[in-house]
């Protein structure tokens, strides 16, 4: 079996993610549309760009040529954001083989068409989902490229699969889980970028830390009643692919999505802030596709339902909290539908 595993594209998680294969004696060949990132990635082994300061392993190549960065390879791993995960897959098209196995490690949904990215590649390769393993978790791409203790969960309909890919990433510093879950780890990847801008935003409008405990909390139970809604297995959420990526991402200055809500709590606008960061910010699109999202399924997300306001209707931080602060009273055990949560406990 080759030891060939191609990355496409070479930005900050692809690059992290690059290097804990690599650190696994696996030869690493990313894709990149650029030649000039390309030819620092072989020549000075650094990708400053993304991951300023980071040495990069001399097991990992860097081609602008698709064909060659994914001829022979026996994995390919696909980090492209949302907004490009259909031209992306399209290029790779081609040259994809069934015999590959095929990972993405994207958190987002294609906004025009509110799909997946796993319904995505596997519309453009004419594959089965179930062949797909997505790969998610609390995993800052600056902190995996020190090696730092991370754990993640790849998740796939095919139990091969997901152990396969285990296998690849595997090791003493990057521990992984496999899920059965691949809906559920995907829905819940995407949908916490939305709390996540909001604790940011929260954290510039310096609301303090009961604010943000709150928010998280009943964002946890927002993005759970949508996804067993859309067929999740609800314990999905109160794991790494949930909750634990829902905590680093909204607690950490690491994470665009926090540093764009905190920048627009600040009374920036979305356009500088965008500029600002220079990367994309999953989120900002994620917000964009639940609130269509929860529409289509008729289940209430006051949260990303004001923050949509923020983003794209003009509306103030203050007021879109004053809103949510102002709603009629619940109980808290209105998460879910009950028929659904004994579903999964039957």
């Amino acid at each position: 079996m080759s030891k060939k595993v191609a990355v496409l594209v070479a930005g900050s998680w692809g690059t992290a993610l690059a290097s804990v294969l690599a650190a696994n004696e696996l030869d690493v060949v990313m894709w990149t549309r650029s030649e000039e990132q390309a030819t620092e990635i072989n020549t000075q082994h650094t990708n400053t760009r993304y991951l300023p300061g980071a040495e990069l392993s001399p097991r990992i190549r860097a081609t602008s040529d698709m064909e060659a960065a994914v001829a022979d390879a026996a994995a390919v791993l696909i980090v492209a954001p949302s907004s490009a995960m259909r031209a992306v897959t399209h290029q790779f098209k081609p040259f994809y083989t069934p015999d590959m196995l095929i990972i993405h490690a994207t958190k987002g949904f294609e906004t025009e068409s509110l799909k997946r990215m796993s319904t995505v590649i596997s519309e453009e390769l004419e594959c089965e989902e179930g062949q797909i393993v997505v790969l998610s978790g609390p995993s800052h791409a600056e902190e995996v490229v020190k090696r730092c203790p991370t754990t993640v969960v790849v998740a796939s309909l095919d139990k091969t699969s997901a152990e396969a890919v285990q296998g690849l990433f595997m090791n003493a510093y990057f521990r992984v889980y496999t899920n059965r879950d691949m809906l559920g780890v995907e829905l819940a990847g995407a949908f916490k970028n939305i709390i996540a801008l909001g604790a940011g935003m929260s954290d510039g409008l310096q609301f303090g830390d009961n604010a943000k405990a709150a928010l998280l909390t009943r964002g946890l139970a927002e993005i759970t009643r949508i996804g067993v809604e859309m067929g999740a297995n609800p314990l999905t959420f109160s794991g790494l692919a949930g909750i634990g990526d829902l905590v680093v991402t909204a607690t950490s200055q690491h994470s665009r999505n926090w540093r764009a809500g905190s920048m627009l709590g600040q009374g920036q606008k979305l356009d500088d802030v965008l500029q600002s960061m220079g990367m994309v910010v999953e989120g900002i699109r994620t917000t964009q596709a639940a609130y269509f999202i929860s529409q289509k399924y008729g289940v209430q997300m006051p949260i990303a339902d004001q923050l949509y306001h923020v983003l794209f209707q003009n509306r103030q931080p203050r007021d879109a909290v004053e809103a949510l602060m102002g709603r009629d009273p619940k109980t808290e055990m209105e998460v879910m539908k009950l028929e659904t949560w004994e579903q999964w406990h039957s």
